[in-house]
């Protein structure tokens, strides 16, 4: 007769247990509505275009907040390395691994253009070297001949255009 009992008991707890688990699925139709309102607004096409920037209707505020001559300087200055990304509005550049002619090592750099202003303070270069396979951190002289190079190119960019313009 003790037998029995706990065979009752744990039937009766399965029961319980399973009667627990089927509640919390929920109403299967009411979290499918919600999964696909959360969905429907996820990919929800806004009325701005990426042409606003350029055109500032949306917002006369915004605006592309890099420096031009900077930008077109870092390109100029680095096209012996191979370009990974790029993005002209966020003001990153990242270069791929690459050879420099002069010593042979392998390099790779990111440029940041943080404000729209020709000054060094807009403008951070980080170098870095192969060395056993890993990214190590060039010295910080290389990494300002660097930045003297791109401020250089764009200044002269900057003359040449005032040149044209008179």
């Amino acid at each position: 007769m003790t037998r029995s009992r706990p065979n009752c008991l744990a039937a009766a707890l399965a029961v319980v247990t399973l009667g627990l688990l089927a509640g919390c699925n929920g109403d299967a139709d009411l979290q499918a509505e919600r999964a696909q309102e959360r969905r429907a607004v996820e990919n929800e096409m806004s009325d701005e275009s990426f042409f606003d920037l350029f055109r500032n209707q949306s917002q006369p505020d915004r605006q592309v907040a890099v420096n031009r001559y900077l930008w077109q300087a870092s390109l100029d200055i680095l096209s012996f390395l191979p370009i990974e990304g790029a993005d002209p509005f966020s003001g990153l550049l990242v270069t791929g691994w690459g050879r420099v002619a002069s010593d042979g090592g392998v390099y790779r750099v990111t440029v940041y253009i943080s404000d729209p202003a020709l000054d060094a303070a807009s403008l951070k270069v980080a170098g870095f070297r192969q060395a056993g396979g890993r990214a190590v951190p060039v010295d910080a002289a290389a990494n300002r001949a660097l930045e003297d190079a791109i401020l250089t190119r764009a200044r002269q960019l900057r003359i040449a255009e005032a040149g044209e313009q008179r």
